[in-house]
């Protein structure tokens, strides 16, 4: 399920996670992407913070993209009191004046964040998750490693790879990288893009289509959601995820407080719930990303799955991390050539 395609028939679903009977219960409204991603931020975060409180939980779900449109629209009276997005996409959030300025002494459970989780005065990080290679150990060489992102271009890999067209910002960065850049200078990728696109099979614009790609073997490599791949793992389907030598890119999911809301001393409760270490724990077993506080204890066999970055060395070694509000401001550029240079015959 695409988090930015995802559309929920009525723009509220009213999850409710109750008081105590006969109590006339507080309530704090969240923005969220739907389906598992509502029940599990319900189920962790919102149960924690419900016991602490006593206050209900009410969602409005959308996709990333939609919420943020209507949050816009809504600019002054926010329509929910917390907001759950990508990083780069809560940066839209923040220029656009949308989020209130956090005071991190109002939020104890903060003191143990990662850095890479400050991702704005504004909105934190609650879980990380990477875009490694994934491929089907069945469909490929026994002996098939891709230990560098350069792998992916081999030619015995033509019309093998499916790549994501919604946000193609994790490809663009590693063909920077490969070319001696960054996503900052991302311009000097451009040829080393267009030099992959005979291995490119197909171009997925949500999650769920990606997990059909793969599991069919249309594309038998993906650079793909690591969540999403482990999950296909635990359902049987014979894959193998890799983070090449130069790391994995790195995306993070964040949470804010909407500027105006009417319940901050809730709102506060709340993101302290989401960074609470017991919750993260619950988060890391249940979606297979990493923390984003430290101090979190798991089962070995969960903190040591790939792309489950459960300490600073991790994210120091492992990771490729594009700058949240670069990616922001660069985003719908890379969109625009990817789609007339990339995707376009």
């Amino acid at each position: 399920m695409s988090r930015w395609l995802y559309a929920v028939a009525g723009s509220l679903c009213g999850l409710l996670i109750g008081a105590s009977p006969g109590q006339a219960a507080e309530k704090l409204i969240v923005s969220s992407w739907g389906g598992d991603w509502r029940d599990m931020i319900a189920e962790t975060i919102g149960k924690k913070f419900t016991e602490t409180t006593g206050a209900e939980v009410e969602f409005i779900t959308g996709g990333t993209i939609d919420r943020l449109n209507q949050a816009q629209l809504a600019a002054g009276s926010p329509e929910s009191d917390i907001t759950f997005t990508t990083a780069h996409v809560g940066w839209l959030y923040k220029t656009g004046g949308l989020y209130e300025p956090l005071d991190l002494s109002r939020i104890p459970n903060a003191a143990h964040i990662f850095p890479e989780g400050k991702i704005s005065d504004s909105h934190l990080g609650v879980w990380s998750y990477v875009y490694p290679i994934v491929y089907r150990k069945d469909l490929l060489p026994a002996d098939v490693k891709f230990e560098s992102w350069e792998d992916l271009w081999k030619p015995e890999y033509a019309g093998m790879v499916g790549l994501q067209d919604f946000d193609p910002s994790e490809i663009i960065t590693v063909a920077a990288k490969l070319s001696g850049g960054d996503a900052s200078d991302w311009e000097v990728g451009k040829q080393k893009l267009l030099d992959l696109k005979p291995n490119v099979k197909a171009y997925y614009s949500s999650d769920a289509a990606s997990e059909q790609l793969i599991s069919t073997g249309e594309t038998p490599i993906q650079v793909m959601l690591s969540m999403m791949a482990l999950h296909q793992m635990s359902q049987g389907v014979p894959l193998a995820v890799q983070i090449p030598k130069e790391g994995a890119v790195m995306g993070i999911d964040t949470v804010a407080i909407m500027k105006g809301t009417k319940n901050l001393e809730l709102a506060y409760a709340f993101v302290n719930a989401a960074l609470d270490p017991a919750v993260q724990a619950e988060i890391v077993r249940r979606k297979k990303g990493g923390p984003m506080v430290s101090g979190v204890e798991v089962e070995p066999e969960i903190a040591n799955l790939p792309g489950v970055f459960m300490t600073a060395e991790e994210w120091k070694n492992g990771a490729i991390v594009i700058d949240p509000k670069l990616r922001s401001e660069k985003l719908s550029e890379w969109r625009t050539w990817f789609s007339e240079n990339m995707m376009a015959q």
